[in-house]
């Protein structure tokens, strides 16, 4: 360790010597926590506003405090501000040029107030603007799984159990259900805003503070719904962080899920869609290809977010009350989490309303696999034969169909009579794909009347969330 005095240190009162070089830039956190000017800047307004309220400064300091932290904000935002290591962090970097521009009024802005309960206050007011963001993206997302739900509402293709072909489905009935997972995901980030949106400024250090502070004010002014309850909570605590990560893992599995859907059918093997050429990639070496890079990527990232929530889960786990210096690991995974967020939303909105569908690739691959085999046994039901009675009779008849490459609604009306008396002309009309699917005309089905009845439904709550 060196033995010069510390330099420049809020905090170097009670030391004798100067903070190792290597410690210095081990500690400090400002290479990353810079992104939270803005939100740093807000409540330190804020804070000031209500220092001026309850007499802690007078008028002419909060003015002064005001055009000092206007000047700093536009000093950031035009690349003149120099960021420093040794002021660890965005809190002391502002402060420090705060008083550098206004002397004695700059030092008088940390009455009150720790930068722990600072820091607290500056991840919710950010992470609440992403939200914000995150959600917009979320709805035009969203909107294009509508639209092109509604378009394809009745093109059909075949449904799958274990990847193997089960039911004929529509395309639009498919997109619906990728619709309903982020609707589901929507309301988690909503629920996480409100748990979020509680203000910690004035829990000081960890036990509050002497000065007759004014935490509802405030909150107030900075949009939040209140004050937190429990100063002891109030810094320490990062679940709001952990529950953004936790909703995040939960969209990114449903992006990823539908990124593995979207590489099988834009395949050679399945040729169900063709993703526009600005969302794929070639090869060095095979000029043929045309690659998936984008739900690939967002498949990829997904582990990527996974990682951030087990991060933040493990960073708390272990600490006691109040504030540790652990807590300084917040920020990284939750930043590079929200950033991976909306990048993957933002690809996924762009991509999806731009998807061509093979309309006539789907409907032949739903001709293959016997699809249409539950609605024979259903029809035999509706004629008083017992389910697993009717199963079976439709098994034989299938095998019948393999051993002569033929479907079942290819064999003639003597053939599946064969395998029971009670199989009339009628039958035609439920093997049909159309017949199929339209059969399924009930709440949450497959019939395009009721997709287009979804499709409709959805848009009514969406214009109603506005």
């Amino acid at each position: 360790m060196s033995g010069k005095k510390p330099a420049n240190k809020a905090w170097g009162g009670r030391f004798s010597e100067a903070t190792d070089e290597f410690v210095t830039r081990f500690t400090a956190s400002i290479t990353f926590d810079q992104r939270l000017y803005k939100q740093d800047i807000r409540g330190s307004l804020a804070h000031a506003h209500m220092l001026h309220e309850v007499k802690l400064i007078n008028d002419d300091e909060f003015r002064q405090i005001k055009v000092g932290l206007a000047s700093i904000l536009e000093d950031i935002e035009s690349g003149l501000f120099e960021w420093s290591v040794e002021l660890e962090d965005v809190h002391m970097n502002i402060e420090a040029a705060l008083t550098a521009k206004i002397g004695e009024a700059g030092k008088k802005l940390h009455t009150g107030r720790s930068r722990n309960d600072q820091v607290a206050t500056d991840i919710r007011l950010w992470l609440r603007d992403e939200i914000t963001d995150i959600h917009t993206q979320l709805i035009r997302l969203q909107n294009g799984l509508l639209d092109l739900a509604e378009r394809e509402a009745a093109t059909i293709m075949p449904g799958f159990t274990h990847l193997q072909t089960a039911q004929p489905v529509t395309f639009g009935h498919h997109m619906m259900a990728w619709f309903e997972m982020l609707d589901r995901d929507k309301g988690r980030l909503q629920d996480c805003l409100k748990r979020l949106n509680r203000s910690p400024l004035g829990a000081a250090a960890l036990a509050g503070t002497t000065f007759p502070i004014d935490r509802e004010l405030t909150a107030s002014l900075l949009d939040f719904d209140g004050p937190t309850a429990n100063s002891l909570d109030s810094v320490s605590d990062r679940d709001f962080a952990i529950e953004f990560c936790a909703f995040a893992s939960l969209l990114m599995t449903h992006l990823s899920r539908a990124s593995e859907e979207l590489i099988l059918w834009a395949s050679a093997q399945f040729s169900f869609i063709d993703l526009p050429d600005r969302f794929c990639t070639g090869s060095s070496i095979m000029p043929q290809k045309k690659n998936p890079d984008v739900p690939e990527l967002v498949r990829g990232k997904t582990g990527r977010v996974y990682g951030h929530l087990m991060g933040l889960l493990t960073l708390m786990k272990g600490q006691p009350l109040a504030y540790n210096k652990d807590n300084q690991e917040d920020k990284e995974p939750l930043f590079d989490a929200v950033d991976t967020v909306s990048d993957c939303l933002r690809a996924f909105a762009d991509m999806i309303p731009a998807i061509e569908v093979k309309a006539d690739n789907m409907r032949e691959a739903a001709l293959r696999g016997y699809s249409t085999a539950t609605d024979l046994a259903d029809y035999l039901v509706n004629r008083g034969i017992a389910f697993r009675d009717a199963h079976e009779v439709v098994g034989k008849a299938v095998a019948f169909g393999i051993a002569h490459n033929k479907d079942l609604a290819e064999l003639s009306l003597a053939q599946l009579r064969a395998f029971h008396p009670s199989i009339q002309e009628d039958v035609f009309g439920v093997l049909t794909l159309e017949g199929s699917v339209s059969s399924r005309n009930h709440v949450g089905g497959t019939a395009p009347e009721q997709v287009k009845k979804a499709v409709a439904a959805a848009r009514t709550m969406q214009s109603l969330e506005k």
